[in-house]
């Protein structure tokens, strides 16, 4: 059998240390001998998906995970449209919308309430209101995702270069509509803003007018009169991960987001639903990785468990997911360090902290690789401290994957064609020598 990954992330597990835990991490103050066992039995490290500071989104950071340049990232909009099944031409440009509670103030426009209240009734009421919009050649349709949240389609000679109108804060102003700086002499990304500025306009004034916002005023609720939209993405060509790493790769996650990423990358996806247990939803994934494995030979496994505690902005809540998630591991790690032919590993995507402003911030997650042949540290404590002086060091971008390959027997000696593709992985899909 040839060896096989297990790539385990705990979403924005990483975070900040907090007085009330004697100036530690949720993670450090967390019981969670899964995880420690798994410390003492491997290497450790640090991990950031891009340069140490840098604050990443999911996606971002599971592209650069997945063994991806940054320069190829389509935008999460192009991601989150391809996980709904929305058809994109490479021509579309895809931009992540939500309604929100907005009020125009001295001529300008304020999100009084990012994320209003609203009932799936309202929602579906208001939907078709807003559902298409042409601005002279351009054309804009709202696919809905989930409850508030849709994607946003602008078709014709339009642009991604364009700003965010959202700024993820309530009772600020919203941002004007701009092309980049970059781009500001573009003739496309001029018109994809001014498009995008006068849908927005005319859905703020139809939505305000509903009688649906009467109702809600009347009840002191917050009108669900504006959209407010961001990450403008587009898709790009980019190489199969089979083909770029020689892997047939498979994505247990839920989210939207995930399911697009895996299209955009040619995974295997298997959606999984999240319930208000960590540990079994956790569990269930392990199980179906054990049953993937005789298929697949890289398998993701992903839960958001304590990114979304951290985004409540309470530690405490965010330290019983950890040791939810550990008592998950403890279920079933046994299968996976005990077999010779697996490499198993636990890290993060970006670190989310449980107090403070930020949605992520730039800090580094621990990092832990247990199989055969991996040399063995020091170190017994998987947390954000205790791995930083852990015997891979500090791994950053797409090191991460080619540490993956290494460890799988699959690296390249630099230099090595044996294709006509300078491919990372060893040996190639190469052409047999004929005697034509």
């Amino acid at each position: 059998m040839m060896k096989k990954c297990v790539l385990i992330i705990l979403d924005g597990l990483g975070d900040r240390s907090y007085s009330d835990f004697n100036h530690q991490t949720p993670l450090q103050a967390a019981f969670t001998p899964a995880l420690d066992r798994m410390a003492a039995a491997g290497a450790n490290g640090l991990y950031h998906a891009a340069r140490v500071g840098l604050a990443l989104p999911s996606e971002n950071a599971h592209f650069a995970l997945f063994g991806y340049d940054q320069a190829d990232f389509p935008g999460r909009g192009a991601l989150e449209a391809l996980g709904a099944g929305v058809q994109l031409s490479e021509k579309d440009v895809a931009l992540l919308v939500h309604f929100s509670s907005v009020e125009i103030n001295d001529g300008r426009l304020f999100l009084r309430r990012n994320t209003p209240p609203a009932t799936a009734g309202e929602i579906r009421e208001l939907i078709p209101l807003i559902a298409h919009f042409r601005w002279e050649d351009i054309d804009l349709t709202f696919h809905p995702i989930k409850g508030l949240f849709g994607v946003l389609v602008m078709r014709g000679d339009v642009s991604p270069f364009i700003t965010d109108t959202n700024p993820m804060r309530d009772c600020v102003p919203v941002m004007e509509l701009m092309p980049w700086e970059t781009h500001a002499g573009d003739t496309a990304a001029v018109r994809t803003a001014k498009a995008l500025k006068s849908y927005l306009i005319r859905s703020h004034e139809i939505l305000d007018a509903h009688p649906l916002n009467r109702t809600r005023c009347e009840a002191n609720l917050p009108p669900i009169n504006g959209l407010v939209t961001q990450r403008a993405g587009r898709l790009k060509k980019i190489s199969p991960f089979s083909e770029r790493f020689g892997l047939k790769g498979l994505s247990i996650a839920s989210g939207v987001v995930f399911a697009g990423l895996s299209t955009c990358l040619g995974l295997d996806f298997m959606k999984v639903s999240d319930s208000d247990d960590p540990e079994c939803d956790l569990a269930e994934r392990l199980t179906m990785a054990e049953a993937a494995l005789a298929s697949h030979d890289f398998i993701h496994i992903h839960t958001k468990a304590p990114d979304e505690a951290a985004h409540t902005k309470n530690p405490p809540a965010k330290k019983q997911v950890i040791e939810a998630l550990d008592r998950a591991l403890s279920r079933k790690i046994d299968g996976f360090l005990n077999h010779p032919d697996i490499l198993a590993v636990v890290t993060s995507d970006h670190s989310t902290p449980s107090s403070g402003p930020l949605v992520h911030s730039g800090e580094t997650v621990p990092l832990v690789m247990c199989g055969e042949g991996i040399r063995r540290d020091a170190v017994v404590r998987f947390d954000e401290v205790s791995a930083a002086v852990g015997a891979l060091g500090l791994v950053r971008n797409t090191e991460l994957m080619s540490l993956i390959l290494n460890h799988l027997d699959r690296i390249k000696l630099m230099g090595i064609m044996d294709t006509d593709v300078d491919q990372a992985f060893w040996p190639g899909h190469y052409r047999q020598f004929t005697l034509d």
